[in-house]
C-alpha cells in the first residue's frame, strides 16, 4: 500500500508560490503528511576583505537568513489552512543541492514545485532548479500548475484543490507500471475519475495500427483490479500519434487536473529517455505532473 507522510514544499514567495503551497497543503490534508514548507537563500557575496571587512558580511549574511526565516513564516501564516502545521526550514546555498539535501535528510515521500517559482519554470523551458531536481530527487516530484476554473471551491471547504480527473499515462515499462501505484492512489484520495491513457506511435499500417490498438486495450484493462477501501472510476483510452503531443491534447480536452508518468534514471545519460516525452509534457502540458520514479 501506497503511504504519502511526508512532503516537501520549497517556496521562493513568486506570484505561483501561494498555489504550489496550497496543493502541497491539500495532499498533506488528505494523506495525513507532515509537510515541510522550504525557503532556499541564495548568498552569493564573495568573503574577500578587499570587497567589504569581514565582520560586515557575516552581519549581512545574518540578517538576510533573519529576513528570509520571518518573511517563510509570515508567507506560512498567511497561506496555511486549518488542518496543516507545516515545518517551516530555511536553507543557505545552491537552491537544486539545499531541496535535494533537505528532502534526503528529512526522508520525504514527495516533493511538490511550482511551474513559476524556484527560479522559473516558463512554458518555454523547464528550468534549471525543477529540471535537476526531477532529474536527481529520489521520491516523486509533483510539478503544480494552476489550472483555472469557473467558479470556487465550496463555501467554508478547507481544501481549495479541485482534483475530478487524473490521467496515468503509460508505455507499459516497468518505471511506468510503478507510477501506476501513485495515479490508484491519488484518484481514491479524491474520488477523482482516472484513466489509463497509451499512446501507439509508429504503425506502419491501419491492419498493423488495427493490432496494436487492440493489444493496448487488452494490456490496459488488464491493469484494472478491484481495490479495497476507497475506489474511484477507472477507465482506459489508446490515442494515436506522438506521445507527448497526444497526452497534452487529451489532458486540455478533458481538463485534466493531473497527469501521472514515470521518470527514468537519475543522470544525463537518460535526458532522451525523460526529455522525449515526460519532460515535454510537464514543460507544455495544462495541468499539474506527477513524475514518478519506477
Amino acid at each position: 500500500m501506497l503511504h504519502i507522510e511526508r512532503i516537501l514544499c520549497p517556496v521562493d514567495f513568486s506570484e505561483i508560490a501561494a498555489s504550489t503551497y496550497g496543493s502541497a497543503q491539500s495532499l498533506a490534508r488528505h494523506y495525513g503528511a507532515k509537510l515541510f514548507l522550504q525557503h532556499v537563500v541564495e548568498f552569493a557575496l564573495p568573503y574577500y576583505e578587499y570587497y567589504a571587512p569581514a565582520a560586515y558580511l557575516v552581519e549581512l549574511r545574518g540578517t538576510i537568513r533573519d529576513n528570509a526565516e520571518k518573511k517563510l513564516q509570515e508567507f506560512a501564516k498567511s497561506n496555511t489552512r486549518d488542518g496543516v502545521h507545516p515545518e517551516c526550514i530555511v536553507s543557505e546555498g545552491w537552491v537544486t543541492s539545499a531541496i535535494l539535501s533537505v528532502a534526503s535528510a528529512q526522508k520525504v515521500d514527495l516533493i511538490v514545485l511550482g511551474t513559476h517559482g524556484v527560479k522559473g519554470v516558463d512554458r518555454g523551458a523547464l528550468g534549471s532548479v525543477a529540471d535537476k531536481v526531477l532529474r536527481k530527487a529520489g521520491c516523486p516530484v509533483l510539478v503544480s500548475r494552476r489550472r483555472e476554473r469557473h467558479g470556487a471551491a465550496p463555501e467554508g471547504a478547507h481544501d481549495s484543490i479541485q482534483l475530478q480527473r487524473a490521467v496515468y499515462c503509460t508505455d507499459f515499462s516497468d518505471p511506468s507500471h510503478g507510477a501506476l501505484e501513485y495515479a490508484r492512489s491519488v484518484a481514491a484520495e479524491y474520488g477523482a475519475e482516472l484513466t489509463l491513457l497509451h499512446v501507439v506511435e509508429d504503425a506502419q499500417s491501419p491492419a498493423r495500427l488495427d493490432k496494436a490498438v487492440a493489444s493496448a486495450t487488452k494490456r490496459l484493462e488488464s491493469l484494472i483490479q478491484p481495490k479495497r477501501g476507497k475506489s474511484a472510476g477507472i477507465k482506459t483510452l489508446v490515442r494515436v500519434g506522438r506521445a507527448y503531443e497526444q497526452i497534452i491534447q487529451h489532458a486540455s480536452e478533458t481538463q485534466a487536473d493531473l497527469i501521472i508518468m514515470a521518470v527514468r534514471g537519475r543522470n544525463a545519460l537518460d535526458l532522451a529517455v525523460f526529455g522525449s516525452t515526460t519532460y515535454r509534457v510537464i514543460q507544455l502540458g495544462p495541468c499539474s505532473v506527477l513524475a514518478a520514479r519506477g
